[in-house]
């Protein structure tokens, strides 16, 4: 699976305004909804069900990077976004490190395998250290689109 696959391009956000977990998910998930890959009418529950998700345990993976997702009816197939901080923020990751670069997943319930594909894919391309570091210095959307585009192609940066 790609980044294409799942990333909505006009979702991307190259600075989040958010300082807290709960403030970068709702305004990722609200790109989301601006993009229009999440109906307006679930942007609540669909931040509620994220959020019940980091109940369960974080997805601050570490090394800078979180992956917040979740399974909702509101979707009919993956979409998902990327974020990024330049300051980071503090999302209870398992490296107690700060987060710079967010990938956000909403998946139907019933496609699963989607799901687990584009986690697999992410967690594969954030253990290069260049693509993280050339994200984290992303100045606009389409330079991290670029870098996207780039992981997509050849699978890793160059």
């Amino acid at each position: 699976m790609k980044f294409s696959d799942f990333v909505a391009i006009d979702a991307i956000r190259s600075h989040v305004d958010s300082s807290t977990k709960e403030g970068v998910i709702r305004e990722m998930a609200t790109a989301l909804v601006e993009a229009g890959r999440i109906p307006a009418s679930d942007l609540e529950s669909i931040v509620k069900a994220i959020l019940k998700r980091e109940d369960l345990g974080t997805t601050g993976i570490g090394r800078g990077v979180a992956v917040p997702h979740t399974k909702h009816p509101s979707v009919d197939r993956l979409v998902g976004t990327v974020a990024v901080s330049q300051e980071g923020i503090d999302f209870d990751s398992l490296d107690g490190d700060p987060v710079h670069l967010f990938f956000l997943l909403v998946s139907p319930p019933d496609q699963p395998g989607q799901h687990l594909r584009a986690l697999e894919n992410i967690s594969r391309q954030l253990r290069d250290d260049a693509f993280c570091r050339e994200l984290k210095a992303a100045k606009a959307p389409a330079d991290i689109q670029h870098l996207l585009e780039a992981a997509d192609n050849h699978g890793m940066v160059s």
